[in-house]
């Protein structure tokens, strides 16, 4: 037998492996927020691309929220800001939203949107502002009492999200890719962190499951080892003894509301695989930490 027969029956039990998964998933809506280094690596933008193409070929309805915290921080600079963090959530001032707004809703939500076209897809760029489609409230952080409550300017939480939009797109074979940015009650820009509008919309939308990358292998504990299978006690242990601090605490969070409100599957996963989506949905491969409501 030679070597082209081997790898082409390698890849036909990887196809006949995926059969289950792609039966299972059939129609079901898959809410996927993409963010990292799969954002800005070449290779990985096209591969992302690709996948969720293949993912609604097969019959998945994708969902895409994205992110875009470098491409924030690179213009920023331009303009002599630094970005700031408070407790994971990125302090908005107006100036700093106007810029968060057109690098979200214009730079990275077009790019995204060309790059799943270019391979096949028919995807539509959105923010949470089109058709009114998430409400934002003002949030406000936790101090070090519980009576302090911190200010980070316009930075939002999800209020209320309208499905109808998202439905419509997928019920005509488009790809929703979705910038999170939220309308207030006056008309006004809510900055909203990616991972929990990708939570809040997997609920909204009784998602089958929802996907976080990111840039780790997923939850870690202190000696670099993955985590999986995480329930609530378990995670408000990892936050009481500071193993997850930062960035991961609204993507936990997010990962643990949505669990919590009835999405069967919650994964966050590395997305500097390649191909991690694929694997994840598709496959018998687990790439990152799956997360329980109990």
């Amino acid at each position: 037998m030679n070597t082209n027969t081997i790898d082409g029956q390698q890849k036909a039990a990887i196809l006949a492996e995926a059969l289950p998964y792609i039966r299972s998933f059939a129609d079901k809506t898959v809410v996927i927020k993409y963010g990292g280094n799969a954002m800005t690596d070449p290779d990985l933008k096209e591969g992302f691309a690709r996948d969720v193409v293949l993912l609604k070929l097969v019959g998945i309805n994708p969902v895409v929220v994205h992110g875009g915290g470098p491409q924030i921080n690179e213009l920023l600079a331009r303009v002599g800001k630094q970005g700031e963090f408070i407790q994971g959530m990125r302090v908005t001032d107006s100036e700093t939203m106007d810029i968060v707004e057109m690098v979200l809703g214009g730079l990275v939500n077009k790019e995204i949107v060309s790059l799943i076209n270019k391979h096949g897809g028919r995807a539509v760029g959105l923010t949470g502002k089109d058709g009114g489609m998430i409400k934002a409230s003002k949030m406000f952080l936790k101090g070090t009492s519980d009576e302090e409550q911190l200010d980070i300017g316009q930075v939002g939480e999800v209020a209320d999200i309208n499905p109808e939009l998202v439905a419509l797109l997928d019920s005509a074979d488009f790809i929703p890719v979705i910038a999170p940015v939220g309308v207030g009650e006056n008309g006004e820009a809510y900055n909203i962190n990616a991972d929990l509008v990708a939570g809040k919309l997997a609920e909204t939308l009784k998602a089958e499951k929802l996907v976080l990358m990111t840039n780790t292998p997923g939850v870690l504990d202190k000696s670099g080892k993955l985590l999986t299978g995480l329930t609530p006690q378990k995670i408000d242990d990892l936050v009481a003894d500071g193993t997850l601090s930062g960035g991961m605490l609204p993507k936990i969070s997010s990962a643990l509301d949505a669990a919590r409100a009835g999405v069967p599957s919650v994964h966050i996963i590395d997305g500097r695989v390649k191909h991690a989506l694929l694997l994840e949905i598709l496959t018998d491969v687990g790439v990152g930490t799956m997360i329980r409501a109990k």
